[in-house]
């Protein structure tokens, strides 16, 4: 496909694409960029009751995220908010951002990721969660390959002592 060319036609029909592990959470991959042009990429992503996104900052790519299910919290940098199903969001690259189950029932939001290539660093995570968890050395690396950052910032203890979270180990 060139630049600038339309996308083929392509359907994903309810219940379809590969899912992944990513801890955490969960991935399902809807399309990835090289279906799109590189224009963008969509995936879902399951949260279970108290999970949650340690803080991290993208370099390359904005989030616009869809809450389907369930209630999700997002704080982007002094942002706070928790969206029930049909909240929108959009976390634009450059600003540390977490994102958790706020409620206790499993949630669930569609996460469009442009431009695209992100979907890449799921994909390479849930392939080393197959294989028994990655080294956080092998997840720094993963993160640097893809521009992701993260981050410690002061206010993440205080969600996930109000939300009572289970967040993954820090790499």
């Amino acid at each position: 496909m060139e630049p600038g060319e339309a996308p083929e036609l392509t359907v994903v029909a309810p219940g379809e694409g590969v899912q992944r592990d990513l801890g955490s959470i969960g991935v399902v991959f809807k399309l990835f960029g090289e279906q799109t042009n590189g224009q963008l990429s969509i995936v879902e992503h399951p949260f279970p009751v108290g999970a949650c996104v340690l803080p991290h900052r993208h370099t390359r790519e904005d989030e616009y995220s869809i809450v389907t299910e369930g209630e999700i919290g997002f704080r982007s940098e002094d942002n706070e908010v928790v969206l029930a199903a049909g909240g929108y969001i959009i976390k634009p690259r450059g600003e540390t951002h977490a994102m958790w189950n706020a409620g206790s029932k499993p949630a669930r939001m569609i996460e469009i990721m442009s431009p695209a290539g992100f979907e890449h660093f799921f994909w390479a995570l849930g392939g080393l969660m197959e294989l028994g968890g990655p080294a956080p050395e092998d997840v720094m690396a993963l993160a640097e390959r893809h521009g992701l950052v993260f981050e410690n910032p002061p206010w993440f203890g205080d969600v996930i002592a109000r939300y009572d979270l289970n967040p993954p180990p820090r790499s």
